[in-house]
Parts: C-alpha cells; structure tokens; sequence
C-alpha cells in the first residue's frame, strides 16, 4: 500500500472510531438504536484517488433486513403516537445530534466517494436544511372536506405507507440519504435505507447522530450491502410498503418489477442526458461557465449533469473552443486537497464505462477538444480513478455518447441552426431529467424551456436545486417526485373518511353500490 493509501485508510479509520464505529471491522448497519455487524460475504472499498484497498465490511444479508423492518414497524408506531407538531419539534431537535460533527462527516464522505472536500461541506449543510424544511410540515399537511351529493360529512386525510424501502446510490449518498429521510419520516413512516455498497458509511453515521437528538429508535435503520443480497431482500420483503429508489436506469427497472409483483408502488429518480442549450444571443461569459459547472462539477457524476451542451451554430467554434480552454484549467487532484474542484470517478466500474465511451464516440467519428486520458500533474501515488474534463465535438445525435448517460466529466457538444432543431435535439434521448436554455430573449427563453420534455429547466443557470421545490423526471429518467411539497406527498396516501349525519341512517343499495 503507498504512502497516499495509507494515509487515506489510517484517516477512515480515525473518523469511523470518532463516531463510534469499530476501525477494524466496521459495524455497518444502524438497527434500532444499535450498530450491528453484517452476516454475509465481506466487500471492500477501494480508494477513489489511489485505486488500492481502503476498507472490508460484510453484507448486511436478508436475517437483519428482517431484523431492521420489524425494528422499523415499532418506530413508526411510536413515532405516529405523537402529535403532528411534536413530530416536527423531534426533526428540528434531530438536527443538534450533528452539531460539532459536520467537518468530520465531509471528510467521511470525501474519503469513501472521492468528493473534493470542499463539496462534501456544502452537502452537510443541504443535509441541515432538508431536515429544517420537512419538520415545518409535520402539523402542517391537512386534508379537506368533499361536498359530497348525499348527507355525510366526508373528509381526506394523508396517512403514511407504514414502513418504506429506500435505496440511494453513490454519487452523493449523504445528499440521497437526508434527501428521502426527511420526507418520508415528515410523513409519519418508518425507513429501511440501504445505500450503494460502494459508500456505505455517512449514511450509518447520519441516522446515528439523528437518532442521538431524539427521533425514536427503530424510526431509521440504515442497512449496507449488494443489491443482489441485501437489496433484493429489502424489495421482496412484504412489510415494505413503498419502495423508492435512486439510480441507473438498468435498476431502476428492477426495483419497479420487484414492486409491482407485490403491488407496491415505486418512486424512481434515475439517470439524464440533460440538454444545455446556448443560443448566439445569449451572455456567453455566463453560458460558457454554466456549462463548465453543469458537467465538470462531481466530475460528472450527477444525474442532472448538462452532458449534451447543443449550441447555435454561428457561435459554436467560439463556444467550444472557450469551453475546451476553459476546462483545462480545471484544478484535478485530491480529494482532500482544498484547491482540488474535481476528483476522480468513484469507482473503478464506471472508470471503465467512462473510458469505454469516449473511445467509442472517437471511433465513431468524434473529435477530442481536449481531455480523455488521464490528467496531468497528479502524485505519482494516485493512480486512481481520474480522468481529464474531456469536452468532445463532430458527434451525431445517433452516437451512443449523444443518447447514453455516461456519468462522467464528458460532455458532448452539437451545433443547431434554429429554435424547433434545438428543441428537436434536446428532446431526441429516451431521458428526461433536466436541462436548460441560454438567452435574453425572454419570451424565446420561455418558449423554448416550455417545449423540453424535462422535470427542471433553467434559464440562463444550471443546477439551481432546493428542496422546497419538486425533482424528478420523464421516460428513462424515472417517475414520481423527490423534495418539495409533492416530494412529500409520495410518502402519503389519501384516505377518505365518510361520516353519515342523517338522523336515520340508510344503508341500502343504492349511491356507490357499483364501487368494488
């Protein structure tokens, strides 16, 4: 192991036993109020920055899902005991557990998903304000009452599933994680979560530090392992009620088959292959810089990356070659370092991918801008998982790099002529996730975001995300929504309550006896 591997490993090692998580062999799993060592086949994690080992855990195995849902049937009992408003002030009070802890957990999550430092910061801090936001609404989602055409009093009530499945992935497992947390416990359910196998530990850590500022044990259970084992018991499991599932496509379709044999309802945020486009009017300074952060920033490991930047030809050479400049100037190092502004991809299975895909589309006739190998400048010890923010051009809207999400720092760019061949472009992929346009035509800027077939657009920005406000997608890039008041909403299901108020009741067959 060198000296980088090392250091990286002995520093895991210290941050998990700061938590109260065994170093040497890591209690991985968070059940109701304990932290329990898994039962099955051991899986290591390897370091981002250095490819060498980082760590060895055990699946967590299908007798401690079972464990971890029955554990969370007695925290939503007791969680759904308290008032709405109680609830609400247990999320706020949550929050302390993780005061004097936040420079610890980004650095948790730096080592294990290979994030600059700097980033994982900023995502304690979103993990703060979707417990914030959600706890507002505890006492605060209320039904209605329905005119009904006959002398009851009916009303409709937003009650939780019970025990939901969730399952996040592991580009940003601390962000996923708080991210379906918040609502779902907001709603009034218990959570089993199992997070990628390949980032395990913020997860654990965060329903522990929740769990210290007062929410019930049981409520959370947090359960790590591979998605063949773990996983499948999770979605099998017939106390789960709702599953919910952040990810590729490819799983996606698993989770939504494994649901619907059971009849329980999905939530899928998957992948994108997001349009970002620029027309020749637009503040280019300000284009060419959204651009490089739509697709550069997490190293392109975000599902709403703007991977297919589409551009008005009359400006498109001066636009790439800016952006091809621009890109190389990118600081591409450690992730622990604090000027580093893009890592490595977290693990080796995508490095490949990646890498796969740009000798795929160069064969195919595209051309490399700048980019696709691995950067320079790197210690000699970190022969990890880097590639070079790569920005390729002479590519076909038919090439796999134009219709594939590729999950890395590469972005393709294509010339268009005119308005409807822009949106015509935009919308020519199987994925609807986002995308954005660029203009100071305002009613153009309108028109055009109006005709994209995406969950979020911008104008003139990227990656603009709250969680007051609702996420999610088309086709391939999922259903259902994360965040905001329809987020919520996806935890919940509505029960009409009828109230018969005549001084003689009558049941008889008459109105509604065709129901059922």
């Amino acid at each position: 192991m060198n000296a980088l591997s090392q250091h990286a490993s002995d520093h895991l090692a210290e941050l998990l036993e700061g938590f109260g998580l065994a170093a040497a062999t890591p209690l991985s799993n968070w059940i109701e109020g304990e932290l329990v060592a898994g039962e099955g086949e051991p899986i290591t994690l390897t370091n981002p920055a250095t490819g060498e080992t980082l760590v060895t855990y055990r699946d967590a195995s299908a007798a401690l899902i079972e464990r971890a849902t029955q554990a969370a049937v007695r925290g939503q009992r007791e969680w759904m005991a308290l008032t709405a408003s109680e609830r609400g002030r247990r999320m706020n009070a949550a929050l302390r557990g993780l005061e004097g802890h936040e420079e610890a957990l980004a650095q948790l999550e730096s080592v294990v998903a290979g994030k600059p430092i700097r980033d994982c910061r900023a995502e304690v801090g979103k993990v703060c304000e979707m417990f914030e936001y959600y706890a507002g609404w505890c006492d605060k989602q209320h039904g209605e009452v329905i005119p009904v055409p006959t002398s009851h009093l009916n009303y409709v009530r937003h009650v939780p599933y019970g025990v939901v499945g969730q399952i996040t992935p592991w580009n940003a497992p601390m962000f996923t994680c708080a991210w379906q947390l918040a609502p779902a416990i907001a709603a009034g359910n218990g959570v089993v979560l199992k997070p990628s196998e390949l980032t395990p530990f913020s997860s654990v850590v965060i329903a522990k530090l929740l769990e210290s500022g007062g929410l019930p044990k049981g409520l959370i259970n947090i359960v790590n392992g591979l998605g063949k084992t773990t996983g499948a018991a999770l979605t099998d499991h017939p106390i789960i009620s709702k599953l919910v599932f952040v990810g590729s496509p490819q799983s996606g379709r698993l989770i939504a088959e494994a649901g619907a044999r059971r009849l329980v309802p999905s939530v899928l945020e998957l992948g994108g292959k997001s349009a970002n486009i620029v027309f020749a009017d637009a503040k280019l300074d300000e284009a060419v810089a959204g651009a490089q952060a739509a697709i550069f920033a997490a190293a392109g490991q975000s599902c709403v990356a703007g991977s297919r930047l589409l551009i008005e030809r009359s400006v498109f050479e001066q636009v790439t070659t800016r952006l091809a400049r621009a890109a190389e100037q990118i600081a591409v190092g450690l992730p622990s370092d604090e000027a580093t502004r893009m890592g490595p991809l977290q693990n080796r299975r995508q490095f490949e991918q990646v890498t796969r895909m740009i000798d795929a589309a160069v064969a195919a006739g595209a051309r490399l801008l700048t980019g696709g190998e691995r950067p320079a400048g790197l210690p000699n010890e970190a022969q990890g998982y880097f590639i070079a923010p790569t920005v390729l051009v002479d590519v076909t809207p038919d090439m796999e790099i134009a219709q594939q999400e590729v999950f890395g720092p590469v972005l393709v760019a294509m010339a268009f002529d005119d308005e409807n061949q822009a949106v015509q472009l935009a919308n020519e992929t199987r994925f609807g996730l986002a995308g954005a346009v660029w203009s100071q035509d305002v009613a153009r800027a309108h028109r055009v975001a109006g005709q994209l077939r995406a969950g979020t657009v911008w104008i003139n920005s990227y990656k603009a995300i709250s969680v007051m406000s609702p996420f999610g997608g088309f086709g391939d890039s999922g259903f259902g929504r994360s965040s905001g008041l329809d987020g919520l909403r996806e935890y919940t299901v509505s029960q009409s309550v009828w109230v018969e108020t005549a001084p003689e009741a009558s049941v008889a067959f008459g109105y509604g006896s065709g129901v059922g």
